[in-house]
């Protein structure tokens, strides 16, 4: 008497990105996702030759408002044409370690598991930072839509969150954040107003001693207990951007407990 084993069905992957005027970046990302089945791409009708290029390449582009991160990424998991996604911003790219392991745990069908996290490596003026509160800095960004995806309210500093188990794979999603030091500066500064005014509309009040604590404890953590010290001038340079993104958000939760405006009023 013989058994049979049925072959386990090799689930099917869209790659799901959203992107505003990264024809500099969106090039790379898209090659490093060739593995996939389709390819996604929500643009927030960039200017520069994203959609050109994007095209180019094969992805099928889809152009919509921006109105939040969360929610321009919740929308293009949406138009997935396949269950399993994976989310990538157009600044970071599949290593090939990490597209092994991807390609290994689909070969096995995901079994068991509703999503996966993996390590994020991210480039810093020339160094990978690899200790700090810069790495691993694990993210979930692979996994089954009808188990979870970007929910919640929060539009800025948003994560993906899955009902069921989640895996950890091997290998580092490769992440260029900042064209210039200018670039981070005005990006942490408008992310620390959004954090901010979302924290507040939720009841969260800021205290002298955060004022005073907060971005000296984030800086401490970071460069010393977590041995961001090791990557140099950077890790150094990098653990006061993050200390002052801190700052700014704890002062601009503390001006809006008060009364005060954070960003100038709308031009009339």
């Amino acid at each position: 008497m013989s058994s049979t084993t049925a072959p386990i069905e090799r689930p099917r992957i869209s790659a799901c990105i959203i992107a505003f005027n990264e024809a500099g970046r969106i090039g790379d990302c898209l090659a490093s996702l060739a593995f996939c089945d389709e390819i996604v791409v929500v643009d927030s009708l960039s200017t520069d030759a994203t959609v050109a290029i994007a095209e180019a390449a094969g992805a099928r582009v889809l152009q919509r408002p921006f109105d939040g991160f969360r929610s321009q990424k919740a929308f293009c998991v949406e138009q997935a044409r396949h269950d399993w996604v994976l989310c990538l911003d157009a600044d970071e790219r599949v290593s090939p370690e990490l597209r092994t392991a991807i390609e290994q745990a689909r070969d096995g069908g995901f079994a068991g598991h509703a999503g996966y996290r993996f390590a994020r490596l991210s480039e810093y003026f020339g160094r990978f930072l690899r200790h700090g509160n810069a790495y691993p800095d694990r993210v979930l960004r692979l996994f089954d839509r009808r188990h979870g995806g970007w929910r919640g309210k929060r539009e800025i500093h948003e994560a993906a969150s899955v009902d069921g188990a989640v895996g950890t794979l091997r290998g580092d999603l490769i992440h260029f954040p900042y064209r210039s030091l200018q670039q981070q500066l005005a990006k942490t500064e408008k992310y620390a107003r959004m954090m901010a005014e979302h924290e507040f509309a939720r009841g969260k009040r800021a205290t002298l001693g955060k004022l005073v604590l907060a971005p000296a404890w984030r800086f401490w953590r970071g460069f010393l207990f977590r041995g961001g010290f090791r990557d140099g001038w950077h890790g150094l340079v990098y653990a006061y951007v993050r200390a002052n993104y801190v700052r700014q958000k704890t002062i601009m939760l503390w001006m809006l407990g008060n009364g005060q405006a954070v960003s100038d009023p709308p031009n009339r």
